[in-house]
């Protein structure tokens, strides 16, 4: 970016409300991170692309540290809200399209969002990742409940499955928003349907019920 962009830029934010340059910097700033991750990433260049000054960073949040948990409680509650409404209806195989569509949904446009939440280049025993281990064990529950109210529905299965099924179904969600960051093209609708597609080539007969 050019400078006589970052001075327009800067000179754009003059006058506005604190809620709305807040909400510019906590963009950046997600972008910035979820690119990069925590260790990586750069206030400076948050700074830059908000149009601020780097002291207004700290003016707001604190420090680097503040600024990142501030997007971390952001993606994470909104990845854990939007699951949980996912898990209200039958525990069939459709619980897995619903969570699957409720989290493209949540990352409409904020793919970035999921890697703040499952960042590995945050300190092993600071507060940031205490704060993102929250997330990753609500929705690993989550995960793990869906899968064993559908094992037990179907009454089907070994002890050991319901963990194992588990784990595959946590490498798939994760693997459906690495693809989705390296299409970034693709909006939520089309992940869902592209997943529904999917889904009725493995499973013809629920889709097909689906239908009825």
């Amino acid at each position: 970016m050019s400078k006589q962009k970052k001075a327009a830029r800067a000179v754009g934010t003059k006058g506005m409300p604190r809620a709305e340059r807040e909400k510019l910097i906590l963009d950046a700033a997600a972008q910035e991170f979820g690119a990069k991750g925590y260790a990586r990433g750069s206030t400076a260049v948050v700074a830059a692309q908000a149009g601020i000054s780097k002291p207004m960073i700290y003016e707001y949040f604190g420090s680097k540290d503040g600024l990142y948990l501030t997007c971390l409680e952001h993606a994470g509650s909104r990845l854990v809200e939007a699951v949980a409404k996912a898990q209200k209806g039958p525990s069939d195989l459709t619980r897995a399209a619903r969570t699957l569509e409720a989290i493209f949904r949540a990352l409409e446009s904020r793919v970035h969002d999921w890697a703040l939440v499952y960042d590995t280049t945050l300190p092993a025993d600071g507060p940031l990742h205490a704060a993102a281990a929250v997330y990753r064990q609500e929705l690993n529950r989550l995960g793990a409940v869906g899968v064993a109210e559908f094992l037990d529905s179907s009454r089907a299965g070994e002890p050991l499955d319901t963990d194992f099924a588990t784990h595959l179904w946590y490498g798939t969600v994760s693997a459906a928003v690495a693809w989705w960051r390296h299409h970034p093209e693709q909006s939520a609708d089309d992940m869902t349907a592209r997943f529904e597609r999917i889904f009725a080539v493995l499973y013809p007969q629920t889709a097909a019920a689906e239908q009825r």
